[in-house]
């Protein structure tokens, strides 16, 4: 009876057979046993066909009778490589074409292997029947020092990442820059159903920490959003800057509207300035809140804090220059007779009145008398004056 070989070529002689050759036939017997062991070939992908390797029996050499494939050509399009339907052992293989490998059996309808240019995996060929061998594969080398690889459904944990996260083109995403002795960090978390996700710094070692948004140079904070909330678990909400700048609202970045300014620094004013013929319009009320003056016989009053005042006179009264006026002013006091009633009103020299003669007040006990003035900048002119009101 001949001789019988196994699928990657080793040579099983039969009892008595090969006399005088044992020796020769035995040795080449293990030279292919140490290729299929571990031995590197390199193998040539042909570009425009399939590139079908074979095993030939009882000799050295054949590509797939080495552990290791490396795969060279230069390629149009992926390409096939196959191999008999008798071969079942592993390799590992890499790619080393410049489109990709698909490594598979010569025929039959199971899986095959495809090999992504630069990709290296160990194929595990198991054709367990002719009709649907099967190979299987595992990546290996997903991890180097210097290659590129995508990494799947992986998980790090409290990984240690350089300078940059860069994007699919390779091109800087984001720049990571280290704190000596950081205690504090970015809180991620994504959100449940109808929730949006959170950028905290809540699991930071510190309390009350802030989240610094720092753009280059004088970018801006862009928010793409139809509004925007602020305040903190019903606490009051402040919208300030930092140092000493004023704080300015408009709409469309400034180029066609109005401004809201609030001044920084001491007795800062806020200023309404409009856009072209605009207007400040209030759609509800806007009033001065009436303030209750603490009575003075030389009647102080601070007309920037108290537009709107009222006073009840327990004694004769003479009204000062008012504190803190500014030109264009409106201001009104109500002024309130006691119980008693026949307490006169006189007027410091800045109130001016028309013929320079002030009214006379209402005497009468419990009775009111309003005046109304504004201010040119150097006087208080009497604008209005309603007097011996009843007021309940």
């Amino acid at each position: 009876m001949p001789s019988s070989y196994t699928g990657l070529g080793v040579q099983l002689m039969n009892t008595g057979e090969k006399s005088g050759t044992w020796g020769t036939l035995t040795n080449t017997n293990w030279n292919i046993i140490e290729q299929i062991s571990g031995g590197f070939t390199q193998q040539a992908v042909t570009d425009g066909a399939d590139t079908d390797l074979s095993v030939n029996d009882g000799t050295t050499g054949a590509t797939l009778a080495h552990r290791v494939l490396e795969f060279t050509g230069s390629l149009s399009a992926s390409r096939n490589v196959t191999i008999p339907l008798d071969v079942q052992t592993f390799y590992i293989i890499k790619n080393s074409c410049d489109d990709s490998v698909v490594f598979k059996y010569v025929s039959g309808s199971g899986n095959s292997v495809t090999f992504a240019a630069g990709a290296t995996k160990i194929v595990y060929a198991t054709a367990n029947h002719a009709t649907n061998p099967d190979l299987d594969a595992v990546s290996v080398g997903d991890v180097t020092l210097t290659g590129t690889q995508t990494l799947t459904n992986k998980t790090l944990t409290s990984p240690k990442i350089g300078t940059s996260i860069l994007d699919t083109n390779g091109l800087e995403l984001m720049k990571i820059t280290a704190t000596g002795s950081a205690e504090n960090e970015f809180t991620m978390a994504a959100g449940a159903s109808g929730a949006g996700p959170t950028l905290s710094s809540t699991g930071s070692s510190d309390t009350n920490i802030d989240i610094n948004v720092t753009p280059a140079g004088t970018g801006n904070v862009n928010l793409s959003a139809d509004a925007v909330q602020i305040g903190d678990n019903n606490a009051n909400a402040t919208l300030t800057t930092q140092g000493t700048g004023d704080l300015i609202l408009n709409t469309n970045n400034g180029s066609s509207s109005g401004d809201i300014t609030l001044l920084d620094g001491a007795n800062g004013n806020i200023e309404f300035t409009n856009n072209g013929t605009g207007v400040v319009k209030f759609n509800d009320a806007a009033y001065f809140p009436e303030a209750d003056l603490t009575f003075d016989a030389t009647q102080d009053w601070d007309v920037q804090a108290s537009p709107v005042a009222k006073v009840t006179l327990d004694d004769n009264v003479t009204f000062d220059a008012p504190s803190n006026p500014t030109t264009g002013q409106f201001i009104s006091i109500l002024c309130i007779q006691d119980g008693t009633g026949s307490r006169t009103i006189a007027w410091d020299g800045v109130f001016e009145f028309a013929s320079d003669e002030a009214p006379t007040a209402t005497t009468t006990a419990d009775k009111g008398d309003l005046f109304s003035f504004r201010y040119n900048g150097a006087k208080w002119l009497c604008v209005g004056t309603t007097l011996a009101l009843t007021l309940s």
